[in-house]
């Protein structure tokens, strides 16, 4: 349960679909502010800046932080501090890390952000929004936005009516969250919401990105999930439209026409940056060396990647296995 519950609590899927759609995160998390931003004039992902206020050790697993810069309808610019919280449970301290991350842009860039919070854990009673303190002779109160994806519970027929992207996103954290001790029915869950994908009549691209975040946070077991595969493959070859099932997930498959190799190599390289980050170069000649056969494998084993050591891992293993042979 413990490398399910990792591969869930990644912020990895959070991050590429805050980036995907952005505009489309702000109007359906925080129409307020969203109605501030002239979204004609493009919008800026700072990551840099943000790596310089935030600490290394607050950089983990559990949370996902965009900082944005957009632009009013009036015409000046104005930064979004957008905080996506994992983690299952609750935390003491997150209100403080929220004005702290507040006050070191406004000091190291002289920039007040919006701080926005989506809350991810199951916990219907936390939720901060706030950080005060008062004395005699002084005193403080900071507010910022948040949003309770537990909420949504409520709202589910809204959900469903909804062509915005994170729609879907918020069906599948919560299925996610309620099929835990339920994994058949997770395997129904997971196979519907793809499914409404093409209903919708989204563009190729969309569907992608938006399963990818789907497959990441609802998994199954090996035996389920090869279930579901069966029942997809055969939905979307009945729809004509191989979106999904050839090339990402199952599209290792030996063939005889010229340059399947390169072919494979290219797949499984995208789908490990996807998976574990940016490649050293002497790693990516590494996966250019193995063999058609090695590829497919390694197609199939980089769905459990969840960083850098599980490749490393994977390919000292079959390198020891081959030498042998």
């Amino acid at each position: 349960m413990s490398e399910e519950r990792e591969r869930a609590d990644n912020d990895s899927p959070w991050k590429e679909i805050l980036e995907a759609y952005f505009p489309q995160a702000m109007q359906f998390f925080f129409p307020q502010t969203a109605a501030l931003i002239n979204w004609e004039r493009p919008h800026e992902f700072l990551d840099k800046e943000f790596q310089q206020i935030a600490r290394e050790a607050e950089l983990g697993r559990r949370y996902a932080d965009k900082l944005v810069k957009v632009w009013q309808i009036q015409g000046e610019e104005i930064w979004l501090l957008i905080h996506v919280e994992i983690q299952a449970k609750s935390e003491d301290n997150f209100a403080q890390r929220m004005f702290s991350y507040n006050l070191r842009i406004f000091d190291k860039f002289a920039k007040p952000a919006i701080s926005l919070a989506i809350l991810c854990d199951a916990d219907l009673t936390w939720r901060p929004n706030q950080y005060s303190y008062n004395y005699p002779d002084c005193g403080l109160h900071f507010r910022f936005g948040t949003v309770k994806l537990l909420d949504y519970q409520n709202r589910w027929t809204e959900l469903e009516n909804s062509d915005n992207p994170f729609a879907t996103v918020v069906m599948a954290h919560l299925k996610t969250q309620q099929t835990t001790k339920q994994l058949g029915e997770r395997k129904t869950w997971k196979f519907s919401l793809i499914r409404r994908l093409y209903e919708q009549g989204l563009q190729e691209k969309d569907i992608r990105n938006l399963y990818r975040f789907i497959d990441w946070v609802m998994i199954l077991p090996k035996g389920l999930e090869a279930e579901f595969w069966q029942e997809f493959k055969q939905f979307e070859q009945e729809r004509t439209m191989s979106y999904i099932t050839t090339g990402e997930r199952i599209g290792y498959e030996r063939g005889k026409e010229e340059g399947q190799q390169e072919q494979a190599q290219t797949l499984v390289l995208r789908q490990l940056q996807k998976r574990v980050g940016e490649l050293p170069q002497q790693i990516r000649e590494q996966i250019q060396g193995l063999s058609l056969e090695q590829l497919e494998a390694l197609g199939e084993a980089l769905l459990d990647f969840s960083a850098i050591a599980d490749l490393l891992n994977w390919l000292q293993t079959h390198q020891t296995l081959s030498a042998e042979s």
